[in-house]
Formats: structure tokens, sequence, C-alpha cells
């Protein structure tokens, strides 16, 4: 059993965003694991695993706007049925 199950992934477009700021909150706020958040002051990157993936994307879409979003449940592919 996987302690993560969600393996969560977006793009945030927006202003002003901060890597350093959003990785901070994450650590801060969301239990999960395996954390990326890379890019530039306009576009961001992020992967993530959670439990709430809905929490990440609620946060998220605060920052701007968000898309590519994907939401894959890791315990279904490991099953190997389609997540």
């Amino acid at each position: 059993m996987l302690q993560y199950r969600y393996d969560t992934q977006l793009l945030i477009e927006g202003k002003n965003l901060s890597e350093a700021a959003i990785s901070d909150y994450f650590e801060k706020n969301f239990d999960g694991d395996c954390l990326l958040a890379v890019g530039d002051e306009s576009l961001i990157k992020i992967h993530y695993h959670t439990n709430e993936p809905w929490k990440v994307l609620e946060y998220c879409a605060s920052l701007g706007e968000i898309f590519d979003i994907v939401v894959e449940d890791m315990d279904r592919q490991s099953r190997g049925l389609k997540g």
C-alpha cells in the first residue's frame, strides 16, 4: 500500500511566481512527498504525491491559472488498473 495515493501534476501560469515560496507552502501545509516545483516567475510546473489532490489544486488555482492537470491514482496503477 502506498503512503500517498495520488500523483498530482499541473502547470501554474501567473505573475511573480516563486518556486521557493510555493515549495515552502507545500511543506508547511500539505501532507505528501516527491514535491517538484520548477519554473520561473510566469510558469511553474508542480509534481506532488498526496492523498488530498483537491487541496493542491485549490492552492495552485489561487496563484494563477492552472492547466495541464493530471491526477493519477498510483494505487490502481500498481494493481495493473487504469489510474
